[in-house]
């Protein structure tokens, strides 16, 4: 048999790719490897889904996904937010929104999207085929003909789209399988790594902060003395460096970076103070209570944790009571809170990592369609494409827009 599109890759991307050109009335087969569809789905939100974010596909915001945001125009046009949350509701998910834009379903759980897209796939008659792992394409006059099966056999269609993800969490997976078929084929594939993952440091003295979480600090990426990315929000310490939202939202960036030469992170514990108004508060708070022990004020200031080591870092003895602290070391002592250094060793892999950065070279594809711009019936959607936002919502939001695209543009 000959279908009109193949689509590899059972993911979020590639169940939207599959039903949109089975509700144009193709006959569509969707290969996936695994025993069921959208495994790496059910851990997005920690298991509750953060399906999109309502400010997804802002224009005046896109700027968030980096380089290139503006591939996504087009597919964000046709189906962003709003074709997103119409779509789920039309599936009978009912939805509600949190904090900074975060949209999940309303029961909490990542199945309740799942089974949305497998009966949005059995409405539109998509045949499914478990265990299908794909090691290869094939093409023969300027068009790709077949997908090769390691089991052996060949998937004859009209039409390809491939939606197999990147190589973040490879126990689902996830494994890149793709790159090394579309590379042999022409395409240019932007090497992969870890994105959405923490980052590693140095100092040996975050161990005695793991698990210390920090509420709204800034955070600074640092090559030289020049700050090359910034973000504020919350962290936690690990035992070996830094996670949290605001950590894991620079880390694609901090990977991009690293190649170039070695970054350190500064962490500003009082982001809403400039480091002058900061000391005029120290400096007023050792007069009114100038008998009391530096670590006690500074267990008050900051935390009964965090107290020791920024005395550590700032070379300061916690013992001495505050009258006694000079103006040269209650200015070291406003760097360490303003300024907390670590110097990055490297980001944990895709075994941690949400995400992959990198991928297929979106210049080579046609944002309009998602076509191959080398091969007229191959079409790509998701994870596959060197996309990346931060995490919220985004990077499912480019699968659903993707997958649309590539589903609503196949011809047959």
């Amino acid at each position: 048999m000959i279908y009109d599109l193949a689509v590899v890759g059972g993911g979020p991307a590639g169940m939207m790719a599959a039903g949109r050109a089975g509700e144009r009335g193709a006959r569509v087969i969707l290969l996936e490897k695994n025993d069921s569809l959208g495994i790496k789905l059910l851990l997005s939100g920690g298991g509750r889904c953060n399906f999109t974010n309502l400010t997804a596909d802002d224009k005046g915001a896109m700027a968030v996904y980096g380089r290139n945001h503006k591939f996504l125009f087009s597919a964000f046009h046709r189906f962003g937010v709003k074709s997103v949350l119409r779509f789920f509701a039309d599936l009978g998910v009912t939805t509600e929104a949190g904090d900074k834009g975060r949209v999940f379903p309303k029961s909490g759980r990542a199945e309740d999207i799942r089974q949305a897209l497998l009966k949005y796939l059995e409405k539109y008659k998509v045949e499914i085929r478990h265990g299908a792992a794909v090691s290869g394409l094939v093409a023969r006059e300027n068009a790709i003909r077949g997908a090769r099966l390691r089991g052996g056999g060949e998937i004859l269609s009209k039409n390809f789209v491939i939606a197999t993800g990147g190589r973040s969490y490879p126990s689902t997976g996830s494994t890149g399988d793709a790159y090394g078929w579309l590379a042999s084929l022409g395409h240019t594939v932007n090497t992969p790594r870890p994105a959405l993952t923490p980052v590693v440091v140095k100092e040996k003295i975050v161990k005695k902060l793991e698990g210390l979480s920090l509420k709204d600090a800034g955070l600074n990426v640092l090559a030289g003395k020049k700050i090359v990315a910034r973000c504020r929000g919350d962290m936690v310490f690990t035992s070996d460096g830094l996670s949290g939202p605001a950590v894991i939202d620079l880390s694609g960036r901090i990977g991009s970076l690293l190649s170039a030469g070695a970054l350190k992170l500064e962490i500003d514990l009082f982001p809403d103070s400039e480091k002058s108004e900061l000391d005029k508060k120290i400096r007023q708070d050792f007069h009114e209570s100038n008998n009391k022990q530096l670590k006690n004020y500074l267990v008050r200031l900051t935390s009964p944790r965090l107290a020791p080591v920024i005395l550590e870092i700032s070379g300061l003895n916690g013992a001495r009571a505050v009258s006694d602290i000079k103006k040269e070391e209650r200015v070291r002592l406003t760097g360490a809170l303003k300024g907390f250094i670590l110097e990055v060793k490297g980001l944990k892999g895709f075994d941690r990592a949400m995400i992959t950065a990198g991928g297929v070279a979106t210049f080579e594809v046609d944002p309009k369609t998602m076509r191959s711009r080398f091969y007229p019936n191959l079409f790509f959607a998701g994870e596959a494409l060197d996309l990346d936002g931060p995490s919220g919502g985004y990077n499912l939001q480019i699968c659903w827009s993707t997958g649309y695209t590539a589903g609503d543009s196949v011809s047959f």
